[in-house]
C-alpha cells in the first residue's frame, strides 16, 4: 500500500487501465476457450454415438479378427478404437497395434447390464481417449473411443494464440492508459504548474485558462476564483495597513510632540511649565491616548475579516438592541432614545451584532444636538429584520452617503469631530457577514438615517400572526451632566 501511494498519479491511472484490461481479457479468454473445448468434445461425442447408434452395439466377439480371449489388445480401426468388454472384467479388441484401453468400474456395470452408457475420458500410453461404452447384444458391452490428440492440440494452440493476444492487448491498454492519463491529466499539470507559480512567486494574477464544463474545467475556474480572492484580501489588507498607518502618524505624532515638551521642561528647570499649562498638557495627552487606544481597537476590530471565534445562534434582535442602548446611554449620558422594537428573531453572533449597533448609536450620538432624540426602530418585513437609527443632525451629504461605511472616510463636516472613520466601516462588515446590507438616507425632517437589513430567521410567533405585539417604546434619558 505504501508502495502505491508512492506512485504517481499518472502511474496509478497507468496501472489500473492495465489491470482492468488484463482482468477482463483474462475473462474474455478462459470463456471462450472453455466454450471452444465445450464445443469440439461436444462434437467427439456426438461422433461416438453416431457409431453406437449405426449398429455397432450389435457386434458379436466373434466378428472381432485375431480374437485372443486371454490377452485383450486394443486394435486401431482409425480413427475409431473398438473393444468388447465382458462383466469379469476381460476386455478384447478388434485389430492390433496399440494398447488397450482401460476398463473403469462403470463400464462394467454397463456390460453386466446396470446401466445403459458410460461416457469419460482415459488416458493411454501414448494419447488420451474419448470412450462411449454401451451395452451389446448379449452379455457384454461395446467400447468406442476416439483420440483427443485432435483436440488437444487446437486447445493448445487456442490458449497459445489468446495468450498472445491478452499480453498485447495488456501492453496495448498500458501504452494507451498512460497516454490517455497524459492527455486527462494536463490540465491537472496546469494547474500545478500555476500553483507552484503562484508559492514561488506571490503573483495571485497567473490565472489559468479554462476550457470546456468538465470537472478538471470547475477546478481550474475554482482555482482562479480563489487567487482572485486571495489578491482581494491581499489589497484590503494592504490598503488597511496603509490606511491604518496614514491615521495613526497624527496622533502618535501629536503624543511625541506632547511627551518631548514636558521631557523638555522636566530637564530644563528654567523652561518648567506653569502648573496651568502642566495640567492642560496632561488631560490633553490623556484625551490622545484614549483616542489612539480607540483607534487601535477599531483597527484590530476591522482587521478580523473572519469575525471572532464566537458561535451562531439563534437570537432576538430585539435583545441586542435593547443592550446597546443601555451601553450607549451609559457611554453618553446625555443620549434620549426613543426605541420601538419588535421581535425579530435572527441567526448571528451576539456580540458582532450588539458592536454594531453601539456604533450606529455612538455615531447618532456624536451629531444629534442635545436634548434631541435618537430614533430606533426595528420591524419585521417577510424574509429580513430592518433596523433604522435616526438622528436630528445636520445630515449626509447626498455625496458622501455612498462612502460612510467606507473604512477611514470621513466627510468634510466630520473632521472637525472626534472619530477614527471606523465606526460605520465596522457596522458594514458586521452586518455582511450575517448576510445583510446596509445604507445611509436623509432623514425627513432633517438629519441622518442608518438603515440596516439583515435576514429574518423562523417563522412569526402567535402574537405577530395575530397582528403583531404592540411596540416597545423605551426612552432612554439622563439629566446628568
Amino acid at each position: 500500500m505504501r508502495k502505491w501511494r508512492e506512485l504517481s498519479l499518472r502511474a496509478r491511472l497507468t496501472l489500473i487501465a492495465a489491470v482492468a484490461v488484463a482482468a477482463a481479457v483474462l475473462v474474455v479468454s478462459a470463456t471462450a476457450w472453455l466454450l471452444i473445448r465445450s464445443t469440439l468434445r461436444d462434437q467427439v461425442d456426438a461422433e461416438l454415438r453416431t457409431v453406437a447408434d449405426g449398429g455397432v452395439g450389435r457386434l458379436s466377439p466373434g466378428a472381432f479378427p485375431r480374437l485372443m480371449p486371454h490377452r485383450p489388445v486394443l486394435l486401431d480401426s482409425d480413427p475409431l478404437y473398438l473393444q468388447i468388454v465382458f462383466p469379469s472384467g476381460e476386455a478384447v479388441a478388434a485389430g492390433a497395434g496399440a494398447d488397450r484401453l482401460p476398463v473403469t468400474d462403470d463400464d462394467l456395470a454397463v456390460a453386466s447390464g446396470q446401466r445403459t452408457e458410460s461416457l469419460h475420458d482415459v488416458d493411454g500410453a501414448d494419447s488420451r481417449y474419448r470412450v462411449l461404452t454401451v451395452p451389446g447384444r448379449d452379455d457384454y458391452a461395446v467400447q468406442i473411443a476416439k483420440s483427443l490428440d485432435e483436440v488437444d492440440t487446437t486447445l493448445s494452440r487456442l490458449a497459445l494464440l489468446l495468450g498472445l493476444v491478452s499480453a498485447l492487448g495488456v501492453a496495448g491498454a498500458a501504452v494507451l492508459g498512460r497516454t490517455v492519463a497524459r492527455a486527462g491529466l494536463a490540465p491537472v499539470d496546469r494547474l500545478t504548474a500555476a500553483a507552484e507559480h503562484v508559492a514561488q512567486t506571490q503573483d495571485l494574477q497567473a490565472a489559468i485558462e479554462v476550457q470546456g464544463e468538465d470537472e478538471l474545467a470547475r477546478l481550474a475556474r475554482s482555482f482562479n476564483e480563489m487567487l482572485g480572492a486571495l489578491d482581494h484580501a491581499r489589497t484590503a489588507q494592504r490598503q488597511l495597513v496603509e490606511d491604518a498607518g496614514h491615521e495613526l502618524r497624527t496622533p502618535l505624532t501629536s503624543l511625541r510632540t506632547n511627551i518631548e515638551l514636558l521631557l523638555r521642561a522636566e530637564v530644563h528647570g528654567d523652561e518648567r511649565l506653569p502648573p496651568h499649562d502642566r495640567r492642560l498638557l496632561l488631560a490633553d495627552l490623556r484625551r490622545q491616548m484614549s483616542e489612539l487606544t480607540h483607534l487601535i481597537s477599531e483597527l484590530v476590530e476591522l482587521a478580523r475579516e473572519e469575525g471572532p471565534a464566537e458561535p451562531v445562534e439563534r437570537l432576538d434582535l430585539a435583545d441586542i438592541v435593547r443592550g446597546a442602548v443601555e451601553r450607549a446611554r451609559v457611554r453618553s449620558p446625555r443620549l434620549v432614545v426613543n426605541a420601538q422594537l419588535d421581535p425579530a428573531p435572527v441567526s448571528g453572533r451576539a456580540a458582532t451584532l450588539e458592536r454594531a449597533v453601539l456604533n450606529l448609536l455612538d455615531n447618532a450620538a456624536k451629531w444629534s444636538p442635545r436634548g434631541q432624540a435618537v430614533e430606533v426602530t426595528l420591524k419585521r418585513a417577510a424574509d429580513s429584520v430592518v433596523l433604522t437609527v435616526a438622528d436630528r443632525g445636520p445630515g449626509i451629504d447626498e455625496a458622501d452617503r455612498p462612502r460612510v461605511f467606507e473604512r477611514f472616510y470621513r466627510s468634510a463636516a466630520a473632521r472637525a469631530m472626534p472619530g477614527s472613520g471606523l465606526g460605520l466601516a465596522i457596522v458594514r462588515q458586521a452586518v455582511e457577514s450575517h448576510g445583510g446590507r446596509v445604507a445611509a438616507e436623509e432623514r425627513p425632517g432633517g438629519g441622518a438615517l442608518l438603515r440596516a437589513w439583515l435576514p429574518a430567521n423562523g417563522r412569526p410567533g402567535p402574537q405577530e400572526s395575530a397582528g403583531g405585539s404592540p411596540p416597545l417604546d423605551v426612552v432612554e434619558q439622563s439629566a446628568r451632566r
